[in-house]
């Protein structure tokens, strides 16, 4: 079956945009809700003895104590890690203090360390640095792999077009991100760092298993125009892309499900991340090349 996905193409570009804008949106009015990884601050990890509480009666017990915004992550089948605003020593024998009850409840202190803003601010610019080197490559990688392709485009704008997808398939999700953080307390971590990291390798491999197609089927002179060109390409790759975000989903989902606290925000950045760039690769990316091709087609007339 034969579907004209290059003629929908302003659907696409509509529905996209709206996105773009909510996330921008929720970026600028609500902003992103960092951990104490970015921030500062202060983590206490401890270990009970016999059964651990769940994480309600373990938030009830530091009822009172200036602690600012705190997380509870379970650790292993009896740990606790706690992370909050950087507190002083006094402020920290408290809060031992009620999470053992007074001595009622068996605990040992795993650990207690602070970190710095000075750490959190370097440890900022290192995570935009990697995610910037990450694109840079793989604009690079993209327009050497596809160096012997120069007509009707040229290589370089097969890169440009992967990495405006790429800035797409990103900028969502951090949009969500701040949208969690805003309603659910959801904070931006290490694993959340890992999990954007992730959706970039994921969603330019969807995109290239297009582009090497169409290049494959510029060689053959599949089409009689570039458009339909494309067209053949996406029909051919769409079951081989839908299958393989379907199967990753299956396993993303089920770490939501049953991974525990310590790993829900991470799958669930996975999640949207997975389903925006299957998207984005089908229908965003491929016609952004057509697009592109039609404009240059337009100047020279």
């Amino acid at each position: 079956m034969f579907f004209p996905f290059i003629k929908y193409s302003k659907v696409y570009y509509i529905i996209s945009i709206a996105l773009i804008g909510i996330s921008i949106f929720s970026l600028v009015k609500f902003g992103l809700n960092y951990g104490i990884e970015f921030v500062g601050g202060s983590i206490i990890e401890i270990e009970y003895k016999d059964n651990r509480p769940v994480n309600q009666e373990i938030s009830k017990t530091l009822e009172g104590i200036d602690l600012g915004t705190f997380s509870i992550q379970p650790v292993g089948d009896k740990g606790v890690m706690i992370k909050m605003k950087d507190i002083n020593e006094e402020t920290h024998q408290e809060a031992i203090r009620n999470l053992s009850q007074n001595g009622q409840i068996a605990i040992e202190e795993k650990r207690f360390e602070s970190i710095g803003p000075v750490v959190g601010r370097e440890l900022k610019q290192k995570t935009l640095s990697a995610i910037i080197f990450a694109l840079i490559a793989i604009v690079s990688y993209i327009a050497l792999a596809f160096r012997k392709v120069r007509r009707p485009i040229s290589s370089l704008r097969y890169g440009v077009t992967a990495l405006v997808s790429l800035f797409h398939d990103v900028l969502i999700p951090i949009g969500a991100l701040a949208l969690m953080g805003k309603f659910y307390g959801l904070q931006i971590t290490i694993p959340i760092v890992a999990a954007l990291l992730t959706i970039q390798g994921y969603s330019v491999h969807n995109t290239i298993v297009v582009f090497d197609r169409i290049r494959e089927n510029l060689s053959k002179g599949a089409g009689k125009t570039f458009e339909e060109t494309v067209d053949k390409s996406i029909n051919q790759t769409l079951m081989r892309s839908f299958s393989t975000s379907f199967t990753v989903l299956l396993m993303v989902v089920a770490i939501f499900l049953v991974g525990g606290e310590t790993l829900h925000d991470f799958a669930f950045t996975l999640i949207v991340g997975v389903i925006v760039g299957t998207y984005t690769s089908v229908l965003v990316a491929s016609p952004l090349l057509v697009s592109w091709y039609q404009r240059g087609i337009k100047v020279k007339k």
